[in-house]
């Protein structure tokens, strides 16, 4: 039986930008998705802890180094410049596989949106 669990996270960062003239998805700083593990085009699930809202899309890398958390389309109606989000990947594990595995979890700076 395969279960469904965390693989990535990326904790607490800041929403820099909101752009409601765009298709879809979250651009998010090429550095932030490179330590988390997270992939270019990857199903993501974002949480809004300012909010409170949940919302699935996909994640496309932004500028390395800049910080960069912008939810595009849609989204933007949900998720605003200023809002601390949690970004989730998951992936589908045998169960005896998911009782050692361990997600990749970081934890960068709220404010600047940099690794620590």
């Amino acid at each position: 039986m395969q279960i469904n669990i965390l693989k990535s996270k990326i904790h607490r960062v800041t929403v820099t930008d909101a752009n409601l003239n765009y298709i879809g998805s979250i651009t998010i700083d090429e550095n932030l998705m490179e330590a988390a593990e997270i992939v270019e085009y990857e199903k993501v699930q974002i949480v809004n802890v300012t909010t409170g809202s949940r919302i699935e899309t996909y994640a496309i890398r932004g500028e390395r180094s800049s910080g960069t958390v912008c939810l595009n389309g849609a989204a933007a109606h949900l998720f605003h410049v200023g809002d601390v989000v949690i970004i989730m990947a998951y992936t589908w594990l045998e169960q005896k596989e998911a009782t050692t595995f361990k997600p990749k979890i970081i934890f960068p700076d709220t404010k600047t949106n940099m690794l620590l």
